[in-house]
C-alpha cells in the first residue's frame, strides 16, 4: 500500500478512535480510558515483538520514561478534551503540536544565540494562536476555557513526545520497543490516576467494553499504519495528510453529535491548519534529511 493511503486510511482511524473516546467518556473518566487503551497496546506490542523476535528490553529506560510521561500526560488530556468538547475542536488543538514544536524552535534558537530566528516561523506561530482563540471565543464559560486549555496543553506535550521519539529513533530504538513502552506508561499512570481520583468509576457494560476495546484497537492499527508511512514515505507529504483526521472528526462531530457549525470554528481551524503545515514545510527546511523521519503518536 502507498505510503500516502496508509496515512489517509491512519488519520481516518485515529478520528475514529476520538468517537470511540467521546462515547466511552459517557462510562470512564480519561484516566480508565487512557489505562485499557495502554493494555490494549501492550498486548499487541508483546505479541508482535515475540512473532518478529524482537527483545523488548532497551539500553535506555530514562528516554523511553520522559517519552512515555510526555506522550501520556498529552493522550490523558487529550481524551478529557474529546469528552468535553466538540470533537473536531478537541482535534483541532492537538494537531497544534506542529506549531508547538515551531515555537520550541524558536525559544532554542534564541537561548542558544546560535541560530537566526525566522520570521516566517514566527507568523506561523502567531497564526496557529489566532485559530485557537477563534475556536475558543470568550463568549465560552470558566469551565469550558479549561477544557480548551486541557486540549491546548495536549498539542504542546505531544510536541515535547515528537521531539523525544525523534530522538529515540536516533538511538537505535524500534518502534514497536518505542509504543510498547509508551503503552505500558499508559496503564501506569491511568491506573494511578483512577485509584487517586476514588477508584473504577466506569459502568461495566458490553458497550462500554466493546468502546474500551475498540479505543485500543484503532489507535495501535493507526499508530502502526503511521509508523509505516512515515518510514518509507515523504516526511511533507505524510505531515500534510496528517491534517485530515481534523475533517474527518468534523464531519463525525457534525453527524454524530450534533456539534454546531460556526464560521469563527471553520476559520479558526483553517489557521491552525495552515499554521502547522507552514511551521513543518519551514523546519523541515532546517532539519538535516537523516532526522526528519519520526513516529507520531501523543
Amino acid at each position: 500500500m502507498p505510503a500516502s493511503l496508509m496515512m489517509i486510511a491512519a488519520t481516518f482511524l485515529f478520528a475514529t478512535m476520538g468517537v470511540c473516546v467521546k462515547l466511552a467518556s459517557e462510562f470512564y473518566d480519561a484516566g480508565e480510558i487512557v489505562m485499557y487503551r495502554g493494555l490494549v497496546g501492550v498486548t499487541m506490542m508483546a505479541l508482535l515483538s515475540r512473532w518478529q523476535g524482537l527483545s523488548l528490553k532497551t539500553a535506555v529506560p530514562a528516554m523511553h520514561f520522559w517519552r512515555s510521561l510526555s506522550g501520556v500526560l498529552a493522550l490523558s488530556l487529550w481524551f478529557y478534551s474529546i469528552g468535553k468538547l466538540p470533537l473536531a475542536t478537541a482535534m483541532t488543538l492537538n494537531y497544534m503540536s506542529s506549531v508547538w514544536m515551531a515555537l520550541f524552535l524558536i525559544g532554542g534558537a534564541v537561548m542558544l544565540g546560535s541560530a537566526r530566528v525566522d520570521g516566517r516561523l514566527v507568523g506561523a506561530v502567531l497564526l496557529g494562536f489566532v485559530g485557537v482563540a477563534l475556536i475558543l471565543r470568550p463568549t465560552i464559560d470558566q469551565q469550558q476555557a479549561w477544557h480548551g486549555l486541557a486540549g491546548l496543553l495536549s498539542g504542546m506535550l505531544s510536541a515535547l513526545a515528537y521531539l523525544q521519539v525523534t530522538s529515540l529513533g536516533r538511538a537505535g530504538e524500534p518502534e514497536i520497543r518505542i509504543v510498547f513502552y509508551f503503552s505500558l506508561g499508559g496503564v501506569v499512570a491511568g491506573a494511578l490516576t483512577t485509584a487517586s481520583t476514588g477508584g473504577w468509576h466506569g459502568h461495566p457494560s458490553l458497550l462500554g467494553i466493546a468502546l474500551l476495546l475498540a479505543v485500543g484497537l484503532l489507535a495501535t492499527a493507526a499508530q502502526l499504519l503511521m509508523t509505516r508511512a512515515y518510514g518509507t514515505g515523504k516526511t511533507l507529504v505524510n505531515a500534510s495528510l496528517q491534517y485530515l483526521g481534523i475533517v474527518f472528526s468534523f464531519i463525525y462531530g457534525v453527524a454524530l453529535f450534533k456539534d454546531a457549525i460556526t464560521w469563527s470554528a471553520l476559520l479558526g481551524m483553517a489557521l491552525i491548519i495552515g499554521a502547522g503545515l507552514a511551521a513543518t514545510l519551514l523546519r523541515a527546511r532546517s532539519t538535516p534529511p537523516d532526522s526528519q523521519h519520526s513516529v507520531t503518536e501523543s
